[in-house]
């Protein structure tokens, strides 16, 4: 079994034996009903990614190129456009939060545009690489004054880079998130990140160290508990994803979807023994 497996399962069981109701909640499903959910406060993992260790589950099927087209809309195109999200990646899953104009408003891409956040990280490490500011922050308090379909979830990252003892100069990234809907998008966010980890530092000819997921509150919609019981019965399917990225390929600007794989995860055979599960949103 994968770790991400592993912190599944334990996550899975920790909330359905601790998560508290909520009493007001703001997202609705799409027929109307308040979206409740049950949640625990503060959870947190590591993953080495030089150790092979990987956020990635078997207990479902995982959409990849999907869940990294939707990073580098944000990171890369720096975009809110949904338009350019669905035409060049496939990927409509953001549709509900139209602000009216195909985009998502003024967050996400559009925050890393506007305040050139990203230049601003890569630029930072390649100067000071013992620095400890290098930071993205999309919590932007201003850009809130202007359309936004949805306050950012993932909100910041913190990047170090380590001086190995095996002479190894390592890239460590935490990834800060306010909001966690586990089942649905917990293990594409842990995904995504690390992936994004492996990016920056082939950008900065570092190799890619420890990536931590710190989460504020993370929760299971109340129509996605059944789904969480089936998830946890579940047997794992055995096997050891790496990521794969092309070594043509050093600029990050220059990455595509195409340019990774997840070697070793046989994803037939994990439909077949686990097939995609159908949840519901809270919108």
């Amino acid at each position: 079994m994968t770790k991400g497996d592993i912190f599944h399962k334990q996550m899975f069981k920790r909330i359905l034996e601790e998560g508290e109701l909520d009493n007001n909640p703001r997202p609705h499903y799409e027929d109307g009903t308040p979206a409740h959910t049950y949640s625990v406060n503060h959870a947190c993992v590591t993953y080495d990614l030089s150790k092979g260790e990987s956020p990635i589950i078997t207990l479902r099927p995982i959409a990849v190129k999907s869940s990294i087209g939707e990073l580098l809309w944000i990171y890369q195109d720096e975009s809110n456009s949904l338009d350019l999200l669905r035409d060049k990646y496939n990927v409509t899953w953001w549709d509900s939060w139209d602000v009216g104009d195909r985009t998502i408003g003024c967050c996400y891409g559009e925050t890393i545009r506007r305040h050139n956040l990203m230049k601003k990280l890569l630029d930072g490490i390649k100067n000071d690489p013992d620095g400890r500011r290098h930071i993205i922050n999309m919590w932007q308090e201003d850009d809130f004054n202007n359309p936004h379909g949805l306050k950012p979830c993932a909100y910041q990252t913190v990047w170090n880079v380590r001086h190995g003892s095996d002479g190894v100069d390592y890239l460590d990234m935490c990834l800060f998130q306010r909001s966690s809907d586990f089942a649905t998008a917990g293990c594409i966010n842990q995904l995504q990140y690390s992936i994004f980890l492996e990016f920056v530092a082939r950008h900065l000819g570092l190799t890619a160290g420890k990536f931590t997921w710190m989460v504020a509150n993370i929760q299971l919609y109340d129509r996605h508990i059944d789904q969480a019981k089936i998830m946890l019965e579940r047997s794992e399917v055995d096997c050891q994803p790496k990521v794969w990225i092309n070594p043509d390929k050093h600029n990050f600007y220059d990455m595509t979807v195409d340019d990774v794989k997840i070697i070793d995860y046989p994803r037939d055979e994990i439909k077949k023994v686990n097939p995609q599960l159908k949840f519901d949103l809270g919108v």
